[in-house]
C-alpha cells in the first residue's frame, strides 16, 4: 500500500520529496507536468530514463493513481524490468505490482486474452514464431500452386508483417501495395492466412496489435474501449520516435479517455524507418493532441562540448525535426577527428593502431567502439584486429565469417578447391533449392560409406547408374558440371573473379536478391565484401586457410574487448571513444536508402550520423577512404556530405600522406541528393626518394606490379594490382620505366 497524502496531494507541503533532488529545471518540469498531453523531447544523454522513472514514482507517491491505473509502454522487456526496479527503488523499496508495464506486444497480448472472442479466438490462443508463420504460409502457397522457390514464403511473411505494422487488415490492403508478390496472389493469401490462423486458434506478433485495434475501433465494442478509458488514468510511452502506425493507432485510441498521455522520445534519433517506425508520429504530436505541452531536455550529461556541437551541426541540416540544441556544463574536450585515408584497408589499420595507442595510454578497450554503417565493413576491422591481437567482440550479430551467407559462400569455394570436403558440399548441395532432398543425400552418403569414398565422388559414381532418377539426378548432374567447370577455371582465372562467377552462376546471389526482406540486401553486400577480401591473398587456397585460422580464434575469455557493431545497433549505448569509419557517399549516407526514400531516406541517414557521434563521451574519430574495393575492383569514393556539415570550430581534419582536405570539399544541390560538383577526396602529392616518386610504376618479386602512393623514408606504400596497398622497403622494388 502506498503511503500518500490522498489523491492529488503531495506527501509534504513544505519540502521536496527526495526523488526530485538533483533534477535540472526541464527534467523537473517533465516529472511534475502530469495532466494533459505531454511530449518530452529527450536529446541523447539528457537523463531520459531518470525522468521516466521519477515521473512514474511522482504519480504514485502523490496518490494520483494506483499502479494498476498506469499504462507504461517500453520497446524491450529489459527496459520494462529496469523501469520497474528503478521506480521501486525511488519509492524506498516499496514493491510496485499490478501495473500495466511492458512492451507493446506484451500489453496487447494481455488485452487480447481478455477479449479474444471478439475476433474469433479463445483466450488460450497460441502466438506463432516466425518458423511456424512461414510453414503456414508455405502450405497456403502450395495450395494455390505457387512455386515457393521462386516466391519464398519468407518474402510474403515480411510483407504481411509490414501491412500489420501499418494497421492494415486483408480488406484494407490496396492492390498497388501487393504488386506481383507471390505470383500476384498476395492479397488472397493474406486473407486465407488470417482465416487459417483463426482455425488454429493462433496469431502472429503482428496480430497482437492488429486484433486489439480492430476490437477497440469497432462501434459494437464501445464498452470495451470505455473500460480501458476508465482504467488508465495515465499513459506513458518510451522511445516514441520508434513507434509504427499500428502502435500509434493503439495509443491514440487509449488516450482518448483522460488525455493524460506522456510520450518521451527524440525525433533526431528516429533511425528505424526500414522496420516500420514512423518519425511523423512524434513530429505531429501537437496536432494529434491539441493543447500538448512540449518539454525539451537539452542538457547532456554524456558527451563533451565539441562532440555535441559536431553532432548538432550535422542534424541541423534536417528539415523534418522539432528542433533542440544539446549542451554540456562540462569541458569542451577534444575536437572531433576527421581523417582521410587511401582505402578501406588503410582505414582499418589506422583505427587499430589508434586503439592500440589509446590502450597504451591507459584507455580501456571496453570503453572503445567501432560503429559501421553496413555489416560488410566489419570484415576489414576483424582481420586487422586479429593480426594485431586486439581483443574484440561483435555485438548484434555473428562475426563476419560466421554469418550464414558467408559460410554458404565459403562452402562453395571449399568444394571447388577441395572436392573431398563432404561437410561443405552437404551444406550447399540444395542451396539454393534444387530439389535435392534429405532422402537423396542419405542415399549418397550410404554409397560413400560403403565404397569408402567422398560424397563428391559418390555423386559422380551414382550419376553413372540408374539408382538416381528424375529431378534430383538432373540437379546433381548440373551441380557437378558446374563444380568441374569452376575447378578447371582456377589456373587461368583470378580467384576474386572466379568467386564472383561461382556465386552468380550457382544462383546463390540471385536467391538473396529475390528475397524482399530487410536483411537480404545486407547479405548481398556481405558477399561482395567476401569477394573483395580475396584480392588481398595470393590464391583461393591461401584465402581459405586464412579464414580457417580466423574462425579458430573464437571469443573465449572475459578480457576487455573493443566493441564492433552497426550504428543501428548502437542506439542507447555509450562509449568513451568511438570510431566512425566509412563516411563516404553511397555508403553513408546509403545510396539505397536515398534511392528508395528520397529526402526522407537522406534525413534518416543524417539522424543515424547524429546517433553515431553522440555515442561518444570523450573522443570521436570519423574517417573516410579515397578508394573502396568492390568485387575485387577499385572504385573511387567521395567523402560524405555529412563531413561537410560538421562545424569547422569543432573538428580537426587530417589525412594520410599524399592526401589533403579531409574530404571537406563537397558542394551539393538544394535537394541534398546528388552532387553538382566535387573534388576527389584523395589527391596524390608527388614525393620521391631514391629516384622513386609517388605515382611511379614499380615491380615487386612477391606482389607484382603496382603504383607508389606514398613515400615514408625508405618505406613505400604501393598499390599492387589486385592486392591493395602494401608497405615495402624501397630496396625490394624496381622502378618500371614508361
Amino acid at each position: 500500500m502506498f503511503k500518500t497524502g490522498g489523491m492529488n496531494q503531495p506527501l509534504s507541503q513544505h519540502a521536496d520529496p527526495a526523488y526530485l533532488t538533483g533534477l535540472n529545471p526541464p527534467q523537473r518540469e517533465a516529472v511534475e507536468t502530469v495532466d494533459g498531453p505531454v511530449l518530452v523531447l529527450a536529446g541523447a544523454g539528457t537523463g531520459k530514463t531518470r525522468v521516466l522513472t521519477t515521473r512514474l514514482a511522482h504519480i504514485l507517491s502523490t496518490g494520483r493513481a494506483w499502479p494498476s491505473q498506469i499504462l507504461a509502454v517500453t520497446f524491450t522487456n529489459k527496459a520494462a524490468q529496469e523501469m520497474k526496479t528503478r521506480v521501486s527503488a525511488t519509492l524506498g523499496g516499496q514493491p510496485v505490482e499490478g501495473w500495466w508495464l511492458g512492451t507493446f506486444h506484451a500489453l496487447c497480448a494481455r488485452m487480447l486474452r481478455q477479449h479474444a472472442d471478439l475476433v474469433g479466438l479463445t483466450s488460450s490462443f497460441t502466438i506463432l514464431d516466425e518458423d511456424d508463420v512461414q510453414r503456414v504460409i508455405k502450405q497456403l502457397m502450395e495450395g494455390e500452386n505457387i512455386d515457393t522457390k521462386k516466391n519464398p514464403p519468407k518474402t510474403l511473411s515480411a510483407a504481411i508483417s509490414r501491412w500489420k505494422d501499418k494497421g492494415l487488415t486483408p480488406e484494407q490492403v490496396q492492390a498497388g501495395d501487393a504488386g506481383d508478390l507471390a505470383g500476384g496472389k498476395a492479397m488472397l493469401l493474406y486473407r486465407r492466412y488470417q482465416e487459417r490462423l483463426k482455425t488454429l486458434n493462433a496469431c502472429d506478433f503482428g496480430d497482437l496489435l492488429l486484433h486489439v485495434i480492430t476490437i477497440l475501433r469497432d462501434p459494437k465494442n464501445v464498452a470495451v474501449l470505455q473500460q480501458y478509458h476508465k482504467r488508465f488514468k495515465y499513459i506513458m510511452v518510451d522511445e516514441y520516435q520508434d513507434t509504427n502506425v499500428a502502435q500509434y493507432m493503439w495509443l491514440r485510441l487509449l488516450a482518448q479517455g483522460t488525455g493524460n498521455i506522456c510520450c518521451v522520445g527524440d525525433d533526431d534519433q528516429s533511425i528505424y524507418g526500414w522496420r516500420g517506425a514512423e518519425v511523423g508520429n512524434i513530429l505531429r504530436f501537437e496536432k494529434d493532441f491539441p493543447g500538448a505541452k512540449i518539454i525539451r531536455l537539452e542538457q547532456n550529461y554524456r558527451s563533451t562540448g565539441h562532440i555535441l556541437a559536431a553532432a548538432g551541426g550535422v542534424i541541423a541540416n534536417n528539415t523534418g525535426r522539432l528542433g533542440k540544441t544539446l549542451w554540456s556544463a562540462g569541458s569542451e574536450g577534444d575536437k572531433v577527428s576527421v581523417h582521410a585515408l587511401w582505402d578501406g584497408e588503410a582505414e582499418a589499420r589506422w583505427a587499430a593502431e589508434k586503439i592500440e595507442m589509446l590502450q597504451k595510454g591507459g584507455v580501456p578497450l571496453d570503453g572503445m567502439a567501432v560503429l559501421v554503417r553496413a555489416g560488410f565493413q566489419m570484415r576489414e576491422f576483424e582481420d586487422r584486429f586479429l593480426k594485431l591481437n586486439v581483443p574484440y567482440r561483435v555485438i548484434g550479430g555473428p562475426r563476419f565469417y560466421e554469418r550464414a551467407e558467408i559460410r554458404d559462400a565459403l562452402a562453395y569455394l571449399r568444394v571447388v578447391s577441395q572436392p573431398a570436403d563432404d561437410l561443405a558440399l552437404e551444406r550447399i548441395i540444395n542451396v539454393p533449392k534444387r530439389g535435392i532432398g534429405d532422402t537423396t543425400v542419405e542415399r549418397l552418403y550410404a554409397h560413400a560409406r560403403a565404397s569408402g569414398i567422398s560424397l563428391h565422388d559418390s555423386i559422380l559414381q551414382l550419376l553413372q547408374t540408374d539408382e538416381l532418377r528424375g529431378k534430383a539426378k538432373d540437379a546433381l548432374k548440373a551441380l557437378m558440371d558446374d563444380f568441374a567447370r569452376w575447378r578447371a577455371a582456377m589456373p587461368t582465372t583470378r580467384h576474386p573473379e572466379l568467386a564472383h562467377n561461382i556465386l552468380e552462376e550457382s544462383g546463390y546471389i540471385a536467391m538473396w536478391q529475390a528475397e524482399k526482406t530487410p536483411d537480404a540486401q545486407g547479405r548481398v553486400e556481405n558477399l561482395r565484401e567476401l569477394v573483395s577480401a580475396m584480392a588481398e591473398f595470393e590464391n583461393m587456397p591461401t584465402f581459405l586457410e586464412h579464414v580457417s585460422l580466423v574462425m579458430e580464434n573464437a571469443e573465449t575469455s572475459n578480457e576487455a574487448k573493443v566493441t564492433l557493431m552497426t550504428l543501428h545497433g548502437a542506439k542507447g549505448l555509450e562509449f568513451d571513444t568511438v570510431f566512425l569509419p566509412g563516411w563516404e557517399e553511397g555508403l553513408f549516407p546509403s545510396q539505397r536508402s536515398m534511392d528508395e526514400n528520397g529526402t526522407a531516406g537522406l534525413e534518416e541517414e543524417r539522424r543515424l550520423a547524429y546517433v553515431g557521434i553522440t555515442r561518444a563521451k570523450k573522443r570521436a574519430f570519423i574517417s573516410h577512404a579515397g578508394n573502396r574495393r568492390i568485387y575485387g575492383n577499385w572504385t573511387s569514393a567521395i567523402a560524405s556530405r555529412f563531413i561537410e556539415e560538421l562545424p569547422d570550430g569543432n573538428i580537426e581534419v587530417s589525412s594520410d600522406m599524399g592526401l589533403y582536405g579531409g574530404g571537406r570539399s563537397m558542394h551539393w544541390d538544394s535537394s541534398g541528393i546528388k552532387p553538382e560538383a566535387y573534388k576527389p577526396a584523395a589527391v596524390p602529392v608527388r614525393k620521391s626518394v631514391g629516384g622513386v616518386a609517388v605515382g611511379d610504376r614499380v615491380f615487386h618479386e612477391k606482389f607484382g606490379q603496382g603504383a607508389v602512393v606514398n613515400v615514408d623514408g625508405n618505406k613505400l606504400d604501393v598499390k599492387f594490382n589486385g592486392l591493395g596497398i602494401k608497405r615495402v622497403l624501397d630496396s625490394f622494388i624496381s622502378k618500371q620505366e614508361d
